[in-house]
């Protein structure tokens, strides 16, 4: 099976979200990710979320796909294996990604002294280099106090790592532009990526930050409807929760069609002096929607509201990720997304590869992460040339392990 990213190895040394994404997203398009860490170890070996003895399905997660080798990173010698990997000769080597401090031996300087061409990409917390988590970026750059009900005063984080996520992309599309850069120059580069400038570039994209600098504006919470077109959540007959939006005059219609309530709507236009044909009318009129819309809701269990709201409204069902497992096929079961795999250690479940899904070659299917220090031996010699009794000497020095 061809891979679109054959051939091409980067040396991840990682942690929890950001950079293991990163590793991540380039291996399962097929590049050989080696990620080294700690004999023990790394900070997000035994992550939560767990099984009931205690192995991380976080890290099976989040290191499919790769491979990995095991190093006392404490020795000197663990040291010198570790920059002879990042800065191995050939054309598609020489690419280290990481977010540990990229200082000293793992600096840039150090290690494109012993490979010019290297590239680097380092993700570090905010852009002075001070520590930071998704969740001190979050509350930094504002959204938790967006985020919740009308009406309270203390911030609201959310559960999903949003920019641990969208630093863990960006760092694989810039790897991918300093590759292409460094083919057409030959030159190798240092990539800074603060965690903090990604969330900021967000919300400078999404207009929040210039909504107060051009407005004088300071946006309120408004709960779960969506700000400045209509969207919200509604309870059905019996006790599901579904969210229903209107982001075009087509789904307005739809709506209509489906529902009925095309005399309630023209009501809600006379009596608010609005059309509900623009989108920022629809947000003047949130309330008045919601309103019209409860009842009939209220008055279908969640099956009769999919058998008769139309394809072209848009909504969809609040649900669990149990509900998700159990009562979507389409999205999980039935989507070429997944396979069942068999992770080590751990059993065979529903895993997801790439979402990348291209027209000319044959999606790569998902590939369970390694178990610490599995593939250790075989880098040793593919990458590195060293012989069996040199790999031999390497494990009663207790530099490197392999699999626990």
């Amino acid at each position: 099976m061809y891979e679109l990213l054959t051939g091409m190895r980067v040396i991840e040394g990682s942690a929890f979200v950001a950079a293991p994404l990163g590793g991540m997203t380039l291996a399962q398009l097929g590049a050989d990710v080696i990620r080294f860490d700690a004999i023990e170890g790394g900070l997000d070996s035994d992550r939560w979320p767990v099984t009931a003895d205690g192995k991380s399905l976080y890290w099976a997660g989040l290191n499919k796909g790769k491979r990995s080798i095991a190093v006392d990173l404490r020795s000197e010698k663990g040291r010198e294996l570790v920059t002879a990997l990042i800065t191995a000769p050939g054309d598609d080597a020489g690419i280290f990604l990481t977010n540990l401090p990229a200082r000293g031996w793992l600096g840039y300087e150090a290690l494109s002294a012993k490979r010019p061409d290297l590239i680097l990409l380092n993700i570090t917390g905010s852009r002075s280099g001070a520590p930071q988590v998704d969740y001190t970026v979050n509350a930094t750059v504002g959204f938790p106090m967006l985020t919740g009900p009308v009406g309270i005063e203390e911030p609201v984080n959310q559960v999903l790592p949003a920019w641990d996520l969208s630093t863990g992309t960006t760092a694989a599309a810039g790897i991918l532009a300093a590759e292409r850069y460094r083919r057409k120059t030959g030159k190798g580069q240092l990539i800074r990526l603060p965690l903090q400038d990604v969330a900021l570039a967000t919300a400078g994209a999404l207009g929040y930050l210039s909504e107060v600098e051009i407005n004088d504006a300071d946006r309120p919470r408004f709960g779960n409807h969506i700000y400045g077109t209509f969207g919200h959540h509604f309870r059905t007959a019996d006790g599901r929760w579904i969210m229903i939006c209107i982001f075009t005059n087509r789904q307005l219609e739809a709506l209509v069609q489906s529902t009925g309530l095309g005399e309630a709507f023209a009501e809600i236009e006379t009596r608010l002096g609005v059309n509900l044909n623009v989108e920022g009318d629809r947000w003047r009129a949130r309330d008045a929607l919601v309103e019209a819309i409860s009842p009939w809701v209220a008055a279908r269990t969640l099956d009769q509201v999919k058998s008769e709201l139309a394809p072209g409204v848009l909504w969809g069902p609040y649900q669990t990720f149990r509900q998700l497992l159990a009562e979507d096929p389409v999205a999980t079961r039935d989507n070429p997304l997944f396979a069942r795999v068999e992770q080590p250690g751990i059993g065979t479940y529903l895993t997801p590869g790439s979402p990348l899904d291209f027209a000319a070659i044959e999606r790569l299917p998902p590939r369970p992460a390694p178990v610490l220090g599995q593939h250790t031996d075989e880098i040793l010699s593919g990458v590195l040339g060293l012989s069996d009794g040199e790999i031999a000497r390497l494990h009663d020095d207790r530099v490197v392990a392999g699999p626990r």
